[in-house]
């Protein structure tokens, strides 16, 4: 990830909201679909797969609103 990307993310991480919010909700998503798959990922299920979908819609929603700032 180039610089001016992490200096934007953190940037907006305390100025908006919503992009925090969408942030601190993909990364509790994303420690939650390793504790739930393990370590060699066995755990896989509904569950797993529709958590992931909730978390690519969440990156998706982060990366519109860093487009919107550039």
């Amino acid at each position: 990830m180039p610089l001016d990307q992490q200096a934007l993310i953190v940037q907006l991480k305390d100025s908006n909201p919503r992009f925090a919010a969408l942030y601190l909700k993909h990364h509790q998503l994303n420690d939650e679909i390793a504790k739930l798959e393990g370590p060699n990922g066995a755990g896989y299920n509904d569950s797993v797969a529709r958590l992931k979908k909730e978390k690519l819609h969440a990156k998706d929603e982060m990366q519109r609103i860093l487009e919107e700032c550039r």
